[in-house]
């Protein structure tokens, strides 16, 4: 199912490389495609347990001042 999801976008991709007409619109378009998935992917990273964890334990030893 993804080989056929992903052929088809790459079909597409090329006939859009082609064609020339509208270049700058299907350039802002994968442009903000590409930033919404690279955000995605940003979140779901940031917001996992073990980055969440790390941050509280580097804020916690920061905050704690036993000199």
């Amino acid at each position: 199912m993804n080989d056929n999801v992903f052929r088809r976008v790459q079909a597409r991709m090329i006939l859009l490389a082609v064609d020339e007409s509208g270049m700058s619109t299907v350039e802002y378009a994968i442009g903000t495609v590409a930033a919404a998935a690279f955000g995605a992917i940003l979140y779901t990273v940031v917001t996992g347990d073990s980055i969440v964890s790390a941050l509280t334990n580097i804020i916690t030893r920061a905050l704690n001042t036993n000199v």
